[in-house]
């Protein structure tokens, strides 16, 4: 079964992007999804996703970043998110893990991108980190998504997770589900329905068991498509996850 590998920072790679994409493929990758994380890095993600036919484009400013979003960028994002090989905005969010922005700076940037997606049509991917509550009532304020919103890496309990799928978005799942500590978020794929589920790098983070601590890339998504598959009981070859991002019609 080919899979997308749905959020990863291919331009934070140390190695040629060409050669990782080329082991990704023959892992069965078929897609990529480089993800910006600020206006630099979304010039970078769309510059290899026209360079790359596998990579495609999301543009947004990262919580961490969040009070650098003033309206000049979000303009140049807008700009941005006009190109066909742009799919989707992102990543916004909170992060109260961190701070290294204000948290009022988080939630203007977060409603500012979530209208940026609203206004284009395009789907969202939510970064959260230790703001599951503010993250939630925020999003609730937005639904319904109609499949346009995607929790990249996500972290709450099964109960959350139903929730996001309840305001018509989906749950993404990374490395740390084949850690085996995981126990939370092993509960979480194995409570949802295969529609609602996810599987991503967030490269160069986040690597797989039994890479844990090393460097993350595209080709690993095999590994966590197989304990996906794994936890839902059914062959890898049966595993069938949705395409949010529309890049396989």
């Amino acid at each position: 079964m080919p899979f997308i590998d749905t959020h990863a920072h291919l331009d934070l790679l140390e190695e040629e992007v060409g050669a990782a994409l080329e082991r990704a493929q023959k892992a069965g990758v078929v897609a990529v999804v480089t993800v910006g994380i600020s206006l630099s890095s979304s010039r970078r993600a769309l510059e290899l996703a026209h360079a790359f036919p596998a990579v495609w484009a999301v543009v947004g400013v990262h919580p961490h970043d969040a009070s650098d979003l003033d309206a000049g960028t979000l303009r140049e994002l807008r700009r941005l998110a006009g190109d066909p090989r742009v799919v989707g905005i992102g990543e916004t969010g909170l992060d109260f893990y961190r701070n290294l922005s204000p948290r009022g700076d988080q939630e203007r940037a977060f409603r500012s991108l979530l209208d940026l997606a609203a206004e284009l049509s395009l789907p969202v991917v939510v970064h959260d980190r230790e703001a599951h509550q503010d993250t939630m009532r925020i999003l609730e304020e937005y639904a319904p998504f109609g499949g346009r919103l995607v929790m990249h890496c996500f972290s709450g309990d099964l109960d959350m997770a139903r929730a996001v799928l309840d305001l018509g978005g989906y749950v993404s799942v990374a490395g740390p589900v084949t850690f085996q500590n995981a126990r939370r978020l092993q509960e979480v794929v194995r409570g949802l329905p295969l529609q609602g589920l996810l599987v991503e790098t967030d490269c160069p983070f986040l690597s797989p068991h039994p890479y844990r601590g090393k460097p993350n890339s595209p080709e690993r998504l095999a590994l966590i498509a197989a304990k996906v598959a794994e936890l839902k009981g059914i062959p890898l070859e049966e595993l069938r996850l949705p395409d949010p991002f529309s890049l396989q019609t």
